[in-house]
């Protein structure tokens, strides 16, 4: 399932529709970004935009491909848009499989794939002015590492 919204989720409720009376899975993995606000960066609120069809058909294609590496029984991707400050929930990825580490590696594969290849982009807001938050390097080498390990 793939979600795009303005609005906060629950995440406790979340993994409850997701796993509640599915006794094919023996683990659960999920992970929760929120707005950060790090000592001197001072950011008041973060914009996150992106492109309607184009990101849900880009986040579809990532979510198969974790399908097709790793026997998932489910699947969840809820990313957020808009207007957000310190402590907000920005994206939730959580997945369901029979063996945990199919659960873990899928997990952490969606998030790497969705900070390098999701159209969405994030702009802070300092007080000192907005700026535009540049793709990171060390994204692009967490998951330039899946390449390597198709399984």
């Amino acid at each position: 399932m793939i979600r795009v919204q303005r609005e906060d989720f629950d995440v406790g409720q979340e993994i409850n529709r997701f796993s509640n009376d599915k006794h094919d899975i023996g683990a659960v993995c999920t992970f929760l970004g929120l707005v950060r606000d790090l000592a001197g960066d001072s950011i008041k609120t973060m914009t996150l935009d992106y492109y309607p069809g184009m990101t849900e058909k880009e986040l579809s294609k990532i979510e198969a491909e974790a399908r097709a590496r790793w026997p998932l029984t489910d699947c969840v991707i809820i990313h957020r848009y808009g207007i957000l400050e310190p402590g907000d929930r920005i994206v939730m990825v959580a997945t369901a499989s029979p063996h945990r580490q199919a659960a873990f590696q899928s997990c952490e594969f969606l998030m790497d794939y969705l900070k390098t290849r999701a159209p969405f982009w994030k702009k802070e807001d300092t007080g000192d002015g907005e700026q535009w938050v540049e793709a990171r390097a060390s994204d692009d080498v967490a998951a330039d590492r899946w390449t390597e390990n198709i399984e």
